[in-house]
């Protein structure tokens, strides 16, 4: 374990307090800048394997993993050194390329709901296409998200939003117009009824339900048994489109997705992070007859120069491949249980009331002393305690996401020493908290 002594952050807040004169609040996305944990944010230098070292010479034990995509770990050997070799091809042809036919096959076996696929740049990219389908589609207009899940940063989306939104204690955003957001409706993650009761009020109006199948934008919450097969049956009956933003939990909670583990097939699904293996990327797939629509095939127009580049498409295919290699979900499953029960043991031996668990290679803690069963229920947490919590760790060297509106991931580069050096940390700290 670090000593917290030897922690030290002066060349990290040297490059942050250029960075604030430069790029609004210093960042490129908010959540990075530690706005609700306090402190400045450390600057990263480089990673490896379940790692982080910072410019201050620090080195960390990994829970963020990029926000999902060094599921193998970072920096994994395979897929450096077939990048190494694409990048001798070109880093982009704006043309069609073999790679994507690779991967676009990987997706379509994997993900029950994909018979074809269109590969774009990120999660909101992917998020932004979808909702223009399933509204082309069906020839109707409104949504139904709900209450924490985020869905990227497009206007209808930014609503009762999770993640940076939900960290930051935003607002619906400035800059959207109502016009934007009148077709969203929205009701609390768990509810079938609210949601039964919606279409009711909006027949024959509801293109679609989209929601993440496990969120993990404002903490890590599952779904009550029921509640996915629930929403399936909804839809159905009112003629509506079911989409998994499966962004966050595709390839991560099983090979398959949330739809797999949970045996739920949606209508479309929207993928990114772990099909990147850590470059940007995002795709959203679905049922043959909806992905007609898309252009060229349809009239539905998508397009980005960038989409379905090689570089992208070679990271995806090795990380998968990586993935599919057998006892893979068997050790992300067991190394992430181990980390989260154990969190959870040192948390009530040391008096705090917690509740929390994971799935795979997802996990998550929130300080309250209720079951979490959507946002409202995450947001009885305690903020200032977590807010601790995390700078407590970070000075141990351990790095977990800078938010408690975020899940946290493990990958297959994480040891069982990782996992004890890490609940030693968090003995000590929940000791001292």
């Amino acid at each position: 374990m670090v000593s917290t002594t030897s922690f030290k952050t002066a060349k990290s807040e040297e490059i942050f307090s250029a960075a604030q004169k430069l790029m609004p609040g210093g960042v490129s996305s908010p959540v990075r800048a530690f706005k609700s944990v306090g402190g400045q944010p450390i600057v990263f230098d480089h990673v490896k394997g379940a790692y982080i070292w910072d410019v201050d010479g620090n080195q960390y034990i990994d829970y963020v993993g990029t926000w999902g995509p060094a599921i193998c770990g970072h920096a994994h050997p395979t897929v450096i050194k077939a990048l190494h070799e694409a990048l001798e091809q070109g880093t982009s042809f704006g043309a069609p390329c073999a790679l994507e036919n690779v991967l676009a096959e990987m997706v379509i076996d994997a993900v029950p709901s994909i018979d074809i696929v269109r590969f774009v740049n990120s999660g909101t990219e992917a998020c932004m296409s979808v909702l223009r389908l399933m509204r082309a589609f069906t020839g109707r207009d409104k949504i139904i998200k709900f209450e924490g899940c985020y869905h990227g940063h497009a206007d209808m989306f930014l609503v009762k939003a999770g993640s940076g939104v939900a960290t930051l204690g935003l607002p619906d955003s400035p800059g959207v117009p109502k016009s934007a957001t009148n077709n969203t409706l929205t009701a609390p993650y768990n509810d079938l009824e609210t949601v039964k009761k919606l279409f009711a009020e909006n027949p024959d109006q509801i293109a679609g339900v989209i929601l993440e199948p496990v969120v993990g934008n404002s903490g890590f919450v599952t779904p009550e048994a029921g509640f996915l097969e629930g929403l399936r049956e909804i839809t159905r009956e009112h003629g509506a489109l079911l989409i998994f933003d499966e962004v966050m939990t595709g390839f991560r909670i099983s090979y398959g997705g949330a739809q797999e583990k949970f045996g739920v097939t949606p209508d479309l699904t929207t993928l990114g992070k772990v099909i990147g293996g850590g470059l940007p990327v995002g795709a959203y797939g679905g049922r043959a007859d909806i992905m007609s629509m898309v252009a060229p095939a349809g009239p539905m127009y998508q397009a980005g120069t960038l989409s379905g580049n090689p570089l992208a498409m070679t990271a995806g295919i090795k990380t998968l491949e990586l993935l599919r290699k057998p006892g893979t979900y068997e050790q992300l499953d067991r190394i992430t249980k181990k980390l989260s029960d154990g969190l959870l043991k040192v948390a009530k031996e040391a008096g705090h009331e917690v509740t929390g668990g994971s799935i795979s290679a997802m996990f998550g803690m929130f300080f309250t002393g209720q079951e979490v069963h959507n946002y409202n229920d995450a947001k009885s947490s305690d903020m200032k305690k977590f807010a601790r919590f995390h700078r407590g760790m970070l000075e141990r060297g351990i790095y977990l996401a800078p938010s408690q509106f975020e899940a946290g991931f493990t990958s297959l580069a994480h040891t069982d020493e990782d996992i004890d050096k890490t609940l030693a940390a968090a003995k000590e700290v929940l000791s001292a908290i």
